[in-house]
């Protein structure tokens, strides 16, 4: 048994490994703090809230749990919900007047690509699921307190930065666009 607070820190890390890489959500969050680090803020808690459902599964199954034949249905369908917000990021981009999406809708999308991402999937059907059988509830709660830490401070620096120099706004996007984009034909190309 883990002492209570080496599992908290080991979660932390955990979590932090989860949330700073740069990914398709740290590109949907870019693209929405540039304009308001609430709906950033609210992305990431759409983030987070796939993250809590896939880890309540992953926690709550750690003994049933297997990707086996699901793999590349998960792909394909991460894949799809990659380049649908790809597509409305570049198509928005160009429309800088048009009004930031509604709270709802802004943690919705963000859910909707949390729970159908294939790497977040596969991190919490891995490493997630190796430590759920070490850590135990105190390891997840220390990766979920690290994403929250993440979710209200990288929306809050991006806006300052898009607001100090606001001609990168457009291309903060667009370049957020493509990365979602990259990462939809690499989950295609893991589908096939």
């Amino acid at each position: 048994m883990t002492p209570p607070l080496y599992a908290l820190l080991v979660g932390m890390l955990l979590g932090f490994s989860l949330t700073i890489p740069p990914g398709p959500m740290n590109a949907l969050i870019v693209a929405r703090s540039v304009r308001s680090a609430r709906a950033g803020t609210l992305t990431g808690l759409g983030a987070m809230s796939a993250d809590l459902v896939l880890g309540a599964l992953v926690y709550g199954l750690r003994t049933e749990v297997d990707l086996g034949s699901y793999f590349r249905p998960i792909c394909a369908l991460g894949a799809l919900a990659m380049a649908f917000l790809g597509y409305r990021l570049i198509a928005g981009a160009s429309r800088s007047a048009s009004a930031p999406p509604k709270a709802l809708a802004t943690f919705s999308q963000a859910f909707a690509v949390g729970i159908t991402n294939p790497l977040q999937i596969l991190w919490w059907l891995t490493a997630g699921l190796a430590f759920a059988y070490l850590g135990g509830i105190l390891l997840f709660l220390g990766i979920f307190v690290a994403i929250a830490v993440w979710i209200l401070a990288f929306p809050l620096a991006v806006h300052a930065g898009t607001r100090r120099f606001p001609r990168g706004e457009r291309g903060i996007t667009i370049a957020s666009g493509a990365i979602l984009f990259a990462f939809a034909g690499y989950f295609v190309f893991l589908a096939l």
